[in-house]
């Protein structure tokens, strides 16, 4: 028998319409172009991270949003929902740029990985080399012979910023800088940061050392969903070693507005921050860069994300075993089956545009049976409300024995007979 096509459509998260037609067009995104930023400075030092000679040039052109065009300040931004992966805000986001110690959010993620794992300990000493003493920019002021805790070469390293801490930990796990940034890299390329390379282990200025704010933003992600027990460290607002005190450079941080992650500064790169917050299970991730001062940063951070938890919010829209539709049974000893989620989707949508999302239900009509519970007898495609598409399985919610030979047989020849 013929079997033709469904495709109904759930708007919103309750009502149901039956529409016809072509199939739906299903866009693909192109990526955005690659750039490189200007040289970066070789020497220096300032208040924050590294220095440079050079200036961050400023971009005044508005970052886009699923609402619309939005202006900042900052010269490269990024914003994302951190349990949808949804892209609130970019701008120039692919554009490869000096990340200055945002750079240290991949050594982190690398102590971390080691510490998991168990190659090292918290409370396991490194020795400082000469190298990790003399080097300048932001420091935790480790002295020259002695050997630290990995736990306080962290605090350091992630609220001092510390390029001394750095240069130990590097040294501790991989025996050189060289030999670490080479495992940097590597991790890079396996988390998918296709505009990052590294050269150093601190975020120093170098003309080759260059991360995007989008791989950034993708970095944090992984250490917030991979290494939960150790982000902590990122929230401490001040650590004391060698008798010198120094707060947490992240101002969100110390307001109480986020609960990590980095800050970074070079003259080439301008002010950057990586700061992400979580208001009662939806977390915002924000990346911005190459502002023109520690104040600018601030307070374009601190705007950014509040206008993030203003604008958008995370709607359930379909649950694992939710019934969407009942579907007819050809040869089946039911006539009829559910048709279910194949699993839970949230979807990050801007406030108010939930009944915009379009969920489409694509499958053959009817199905023939046997049909056993939880098989996939379509797929549900989600789109609309600035929702990139989604498909999700659509699966049978009961079990459908095929009929006997004669029952069949019956029923085949009361189907040829009602088309007489």
């Amino acid at each position: 028998m013929p079997v033709p096509l469904r495709r109904l459509f759930l708007t919103g998260a309750g009502s149901l319409a039956l529409w016809s037609g072509a199939a739906l067009a299903r866009p693909r995104h192109a990526a955005a172009p690659h750039k490189t930023a200007g040289k970066p400075a070789k020497s220096g030092d300032d208040d924050d991270d590294s220095g440079g000679d050079a200036t961050a040039a400023q971009d005044s052109s508005p970052a886009q949003t699923p609402v619309g065009p939005l202006d900042t300040e900052a010269r490269w931004a990024f914003i994302q929902d951190y349990n949808t992966g949804t892209v609130l805000l970019q701008k120039a986001a692919d554009e490869r740029m000096p990340p200055s110690s945002l750079t240290k959010l991949m050594t982190a993620y690398i102590t971390f990985s080691m510490l998991k794992s168990g190659r090292l300990h918290l409370d396991q000493q490194l020795p400082v080399s000469e190298k990790a003493w003399r080097m300048q920019g932001s420091k935790m002021f480790v002295p020259l012979g002695a050997s630290i805790p990995v736990s306080q070469l962290i605090q350091g390293m992630v609220i001092q910023s510390g390029n001394d801490a750095c240069i130990v930990l590097a040294e501790g796990i991989s025996g050189s800088e060289d030999q670490f940034v080479a495992l940097m890299n590597k991790e890079a390329a396996r988390l998918g940061l296709t505009n990052t390379q590294f050269r150093n282990c601190t975020g120093w200025p170098d003309p080759d050392h260059y991360m995007s704010a989008r791989d950034i933003g993708t970095l944090a992600h992984h250490i917030i969903a991979d290494y939960p027990e150790y982000y902590h460290f990122f929230s401490e607002k001040d650590f004391r070693f060698n008798n010198i005190s120094q707060g947490n450079r992240n101002v969100l941080v110390d307001k109480g507005l986020a609960d990590g992650l980095k800050t970074g500064h070079t003259d080439a790169g301008g002010f950057g921050l990586c700061a992400s917050s979580d208001h009662g299970g939806h977390r915002i991730t924000v990346v911005v860069n190459g502002l023109p001062s520690s104040k600018a940063r601030a307070s374009e951070g601190e705007r950014l994300l509040g206008w993030a938890f203003a604008n958008f919010e995370n709607v359930a829209l379909l649950r694992k075993g939710q019934d969407l539709q009942v579907a007819k049974v050809w040869l089946g000893e039911a006539p009829t089956v559910p048709l279910q989620a194949g699993g839970d989707l949230t979807v990050t949508v801007p406030h108010g545009w939930q009944n915009r999302v379009k969920v489409s239900l694509d499958y053959q009509a009817p199905l023939p049976a046997p049909i056993a519970a939880g098989q996939q007898v379509g797929t549900i495609t989600i789109a609309g409300a600035s929702v990139d598409p989604i498909e999700l399985p659509l699966v049978a919610g009961a079990s459908v024995p095929r009929l006997g030979l004669i029952s069949r047989s019956v029923a085949v020849l009361g189907h040829l007979a009602g088309r007489a």
